[in-house]
């Protein structure tokens, strides 16, 4: 990874939201004099606090819960890959890792060869074994009659997208290379964000742990039984449990391996000494996620980095002037995600609470001004505000952009209900969710529609499958806290009926085809009819009601060098290793 692209800083704005920011802000102004008066001049400080709005319940960012988590936030200098994502949502090689570089034919061939340098911190080459197990897990070649006899992937993965359009991955077993290639006509345009951080996972403990010998040709094959030992551990192998680690399960490929997780003394990252690259400007970051003594931390002046969507940790307060603190617009896209049976089993039901739901007023008092001025609730889930065809694919939205009580009723009749009740479920504590759950409720209860506050600690998203919650509010694709790179990947491929992300079970074959169709669209005529089509049945059909983009609030104490922001799933902790605080 170039370290230029990591230690710059870019122009961020300040919001109207500015002002406010999390309770641990004083806090890090305390820090950051704490610090300061325990080093010398210019002396870089021994650890870095970072505190983030998610729970960190697993190694393994790619399943469903795993996604939903804040892996991503906390794990991407800890487990990188051939790409990471900077702030502005584009995806940027990391050459540290190795080179990915696409082979003229008619047929998308990539060549993948890892830095012969590559090893896991317990002294295990990097391999092609990697790439070959991250893309099996994802790609949904592996399928089986689930409990209600649907076919579904034996591996539990969030993700889907241009990993299913590969066809094969010719590696040999331990090699530094890999060809990978993909299915005819299926170019995909974004092929570079493909095996990127926290995507590629140690294979080598997977195929210890499993007894699967040989991983490469089992996962190349087609035998779904000689499979299913592999999938299960990468489905819960790699659950992270404060107090209670395996080492021997997380080996590290980046600059930074864990030590140690405890609710006291939060996810303690430390250089990792086989890392080949540049050595990390501070040898020691502890990350502090929910549900571990965050507060307490930041109380006795151990954090100094906070990155949280605005109110999530349950309490804002006045920054000290010190710290520099911005609330800016994340690529995250609040959305409720509805429940495709229960209550919501008919789309009527779907459409009787979108009626209800007061967006604009959730907007004006949530949300956040974008700096193109295009503010307001977002009204594509398939483009991002930010593209030129956005304002030409948003009509179908329109529908919704006001509250209309009788249209509410009117469809709640239609759906055969005389008054239903919506459990909407989210992370708590999250003041900003709370009050979103609580403005919902206020507008839709005269349509005959009983909404219901059903956030808990322990929330995941896949709660809404098992029917113990009738809604999702959460970011791009359950994502609780930090914003996808989403750009649209994650947000589209949420949609189909195939992804794991998929948690409301939504399926509509034309839907699919339109998603694959988006995968390989290379110019702005054939992205246009397609979003158009597809927007059309997603105003209908309602698998999901966008809200608005999601503000996030970021600061750093003093003398934080090399110390940005980064509005995408990586969250600010995408350069830690590029963090340097002085005294």
């Amino acid at each position: 990874m170039a370290a230029s692209e990591r230690n710059e800083r870019p122009h961020t704005r300040r919001s109207r939201l500015s002002r406010r920011a999390v309770a641990v802000g004083v806090a890090l102004a305390a820090a950051a004099v704490t610090t300061v008066a325990c080093g010398t001049e210019e002396e870089p400080l021994p650890s870095i606090g970072y505190m983030i709005d998610n729970t960190v319940t697993s190694y393994n960012a790619n399943t469903v819960d795993g996604a939903a988590s804040g892996a991503r936030q906390a794990l991407a200098r800890v487990l990188p890959g051939f790409g990471y994502v900077g702030p502005s949502g584009r995806v940027v090689a990391d050459t540290d890792i190795g080179t990915a570089t696409a082979v003229p034919g008619e047929q998308l061939t990539v060549q993948y060869r890892l830095s012969p340098d590559s090893v896991y911190s317990d002294g295990v080459p990097m391999s092609c074994d990697d790439l070959v197990l991250t893309w099996a897990a994802a790609s949904g070649r592996f399928s089986a009659p689930d409990d209600s006899g649907a076919d579904s992937n034996v591996f539990d993965a969030a993700r889907r997208g241009g990993y299913a359009d590969i066809e094969r991955i010719d590696c040999a077993p331990g090699s530094k290379d890999a060809t990978v290639v993909f299915r005819p006509g299926r170019g995909d345009t974004d092929w570079k964000a493909l095996f990127g951080a926290t995507e590629l996972m140690p294979s080598h403990v997977a195929t210890r742990v499993s007894g699967v010998t040989d991983l490469v040709g089992v996962l190349s094959g087609g035998d779904v039984e000689a499979v299913r030992p592999i999938a299960e551990f990468w489905n819960t192998g790699w659950t992270l449990t404060p107090g209670a680690l395996d080492p021997s399960l997380l080996p590290s490929s980046g600059p930074y391996r864990i030590e140690s997780y405890t609710v006291e003394d939060g996810l303690v990252l430390v250089a990792n000494e086989r890392w080949w690259g540049n050595p990390p400007g501070t040898d020691r970051i502890v990350v502090w996620p929910r549900g571990t003594a965050a507060q307490t931390a930041a109380e006795e002046g151990q954090v100094q980095v906070v990155d949280s969507a605005d109110g999530a940790l349950g309490h804002t307060a006045a920054l000290g002037e010190d710290v520099e603190t911005t609330t800016g617009v994340s690529r995250n896209l609040e959305q409720l995600v509805l429940a495709t049976s229960g209550v919501f089993e008919n789309p009527s039901a779907r459409r009787a609470l979108a009626s209800c739901v007061p967006r604009q007023q959730l907007f004006d008092e949530l949300g956040a001004a974008t700096e193109d001025e295009r503010s307001g609730p977002v009204g594509s889930r398939l483009l991002p505000p930010d593209s030129p065809l956005y304002p030409l694919v948003v009509g179908p939205s329109e529908r919704f952009g006001s509250v209309d009580l009788d249209a509410a009723r009117a469809e709640r009749e239609r759906s055969g209900q005389d008054r239903f009740e919506v459990r909407i479920g989210y992370t708590t504590p999250d003041m900003r969710r709370a009050r979103t759950v609580e403005l919902i409720a206020q507008s839709c209860r005269d349509a005959g529609i009983d909404v219901v506050d059903a956030g808990s600690e322990s929330f995941v998203p896949s709660q809404l499958g098992a029917g113990e919650v009738d809604a999702v509010l959460s970011g791009t694709a359950g994502v609780s806290g930090a914003g996808g790179r989403a750009d649209m990947e994650d947000a589209r491929g949420a949609l189909s009926s195939r992804a794991g992300s998929n948690v409301g079970g939504y399926a509509n074959g034309r839907i699919d085809e339109i998603l694959d169709g988006l995968l390989v669209a290379g110019d702005n005529a054939t992205v246009l009819g397609l979003v158009e089509e597809g927007e059309r049945i997603l105003w209908d059909e309602l698998p999901t009601l966008p809200l608005f983009l999601q503000p996030r609030n970021v600061g750093f104490a003093p003398n934080m060098h090399a110390a940005v922001g980064n509005p995408t799933t990586a969250g600010a902790g995408w350069n830690m290793d590029r963090w340097i605080l002085t005294g």
